[in-house]
């Protein structure tokens, strides 16, 4: 019998984020990257979103150790919240480490989980596997792909990665080692597809340093810029304008310091003596001495800039005389937030920098070109394009197509699909319980179908309280309905509806033969009601009986 590995994705197919793969080898399993997505439009109340696990519990004694390719949100956000449902170790690089400590302390599970630490070109070996940490270039500092070694063959997973030739920290993408393990023969490759749809190559992320260069020379205004709090070489490229500005630098924003902390104390960066200062102090300096460092770059109502846009903020007013730099791009979706606090920062008199022809931002994922380069060097018998929506997978289908590949080697998974590989083949057998979990305040999974659908109601059309008195002797109306409504008619202006809406419950209470069976009279002032509403107001607010038994 051919020996078979098995690789079943249970998130970032088909979406952005939540991005989660399980690989299984004789018996064993190991899991690439725990990430979180952001709620749809459609998600009331929802904080966010993680993979389903049901197939992990199930298999946990199996499960080897957790592997994580970097820091984003969308590769770690879902680890305190799986944790504690499945047990694992985890294995990642020594700043991605740092940023997990933060959650795991949050949560509370930092001494109950084994967190070990791996140098990039350093290879663990968990049960079965043998997984190598290679460097690569993306938007965080110290990420990685994995080539992951068995008896059967090589797999390689690139995460989100990069070709970058002048990185802030030198150290540059470790194409030789991609290129030794195509030669030696790769089973496999999967790869990031972000980025799959734009043509050539993606810019350094020093062009953006020379745009903060530009922008903060000869600038009399007091500087405010705001980036992904994760994005260290960015800060970095700050932190060297104003200090060759003879300007001192603030931090605002929980997330935003405690990267500064873990970054600066692990060595990932270097800010020269005397730049970094209190956010109180800064204030007492002339503005063109001033650089604050914000959250907010995609409009969150609870980030630093936000505040400050909307007056909020405790120790910030902005207003003529600053200048905000947005040094990011939307994320999709995020477009009409970060738009109001733009219009709002206008509408304040303050000169805002957004536009993306002046180099504010490029992004973290590899180009078409950059894409083939990896393609060309891993050589891989196999190819699983993965982290995209299905027009970025299909994309990057057809770019591997075009590099030669054969059809029958290639597939486009869906989250939870079972890919099973052999020496030979490579196919979709079966499915495993995927999908998402809802997390709400500290609930996870408590929110499902059915109370979205009645938080999309009560956003939509409202709520309509129907309260019905009745006698605990015989079960008879003591007086007429009383009728409350929430977000859904002003009452001053429809007290005639009212009225009538108080008659429609009364005469659908009327209609029942027997009183002594009140869940058949909620229904029948449910419907009578819903009925009356939608004919007159073509409306379906949420329907709520109440009965008082007097």
């Amino acid at each position: 019998m051919a020996e078979k590995m098995k690789i079943i994705p249970l998130g970032g197919l088909d979406e952005i984020g939540k991005n989660m793969t399980v690989y299984e080898y004789g018996g064993e399993i190991i899991v690439v990257d725990c990430g979180m997505g952001f709620p749809g439009d459609d998600m009331y109340g929802v904080d966010l979103v993680i993979p389903d696990v049901t197939y992990l519990i199930k298999q946990h004694n199996r499960i080897r150790g957790l592997f994580i390719t970097h820091g984003h949100e969308d590769h770690i956000g879902a680890i305190p919240y799986i944790l504690k449902q499945v047990s694992m170790p985890i294995y990642c690089t020594r700043f991605t480490a740092g940023l997990i400590k933060l959650k795991l302390e949050e949560h509370g599970l930092l001494k109950s989980t084994k967190l070990i630490t791996v140098e990039p070109g350093e290879m663990v070996r968990v049960g079965k596997f043998y997984v190598e940490f290679i460097h690569v270039n993306h938007s965080i500092a110290d990420s990685v792909a994995f080539a992951i070694h068995t008896d059967m063959g090589v797999v390689v997973h690139t995460g989100d990665f990069k070709i970058d030739s002048t990185p802030i920290d030198g150290d540059v993408i470790d194409l030789g080692r991609f290129g030794e393990l195509g030669r030696e023969g790769v089973l496999a490759l999967l790869a990031d597809s972000t980025n799959v749809e734009r043509p050539g190559y993606t810019p350094s992320e020093k062009t953006v340093g020379r745009t903060f260069e530009r922008l903060f020379s000869g600038c009399k205004e007091r500087i405010i810029v705001t980036t992904f709090a994760s994005n260290v070489h960015r800060l970095q490229q700050v932190i060297n304008a104003a200090a060759a500005n003879n300007r001192k630098v603030a931090v605002s924003g929980r997330s935003m310091e405690n990267i500064m902390k873990v970054s600066t104390e692990l060595g990932y960066m270097k800010v020269p003596k005397g730049v970094l200062t209190d956010l109180n102090k800064i204030k007492s300096l002339p503005k063109e001495r001033q650089v604050i460092v914000t959250t907010g770059s995609q409009g969150e109502e609870m980030s630093a800039l936000y505040r400050m846009a909307f007056s909020t903020h405790r120790q910030i007013d902005l207003g003529p005389g600053d200048k905000v730099i947005i040094s990011a791009s939307a994320i999709p979706g995020n477009e009409k937030t970060i738009g109001r606090v733009i219009n709002e920062l206008f509408r304040k008199g303050v000169d805002v920098v957004y536009d993306r022809a002046d180099m504010l931002h490029v992004s973290g994922h590899a180009c078409q070109e950059e894409l083939k380069i990896l393609h060309a060097l891993v050589r891989p018998k196999f190819f699983i394009p993965v982290h995209g929506e299905q027009k970025m997978l299909r994309r990057h289908m057809n770019l591997a197509l075009d590099m030669g590949m054969d059809r029958s080697h290639i597939v486009l998974p869906e989250i939870g699909n079972v890919i099973e590989i052999t020496a030979r083949t490579i196919k979709v057998n079966g499915s495993v319980p995927s999908g998402e979990l809802l997390v709400d305040g500290s609930g996870v999974g408590d929110v499902g179908a059915v109370v979205l659908r009645d938080r999309k109601i009560l956003a939509e059309d409202g709520m309509v309280v129907v309260i019905l008195n009745i006698s605990s002797h015989n079960n008879q109306l003591l007086s007429a309905p009383e009728i409350i409504t929430r977000g859904f008619i002003y009452v001053k202006e429809n007290e005639e509806m009212l009225k009538e809406l108080s008659q429609v419950a009364m005469n659908a209470v009327g209609t029942i033969k027997s009183h002594k069976d009140l869940s058949e009279a909620r229904s029948a002032v449910k419907s009578a009601v819903s009925n009356y509403l939608f004919k007159h107001t073509r409306r379906s607010p949420m329907i709520i009986p109440v009965i008082n038994k007097i």
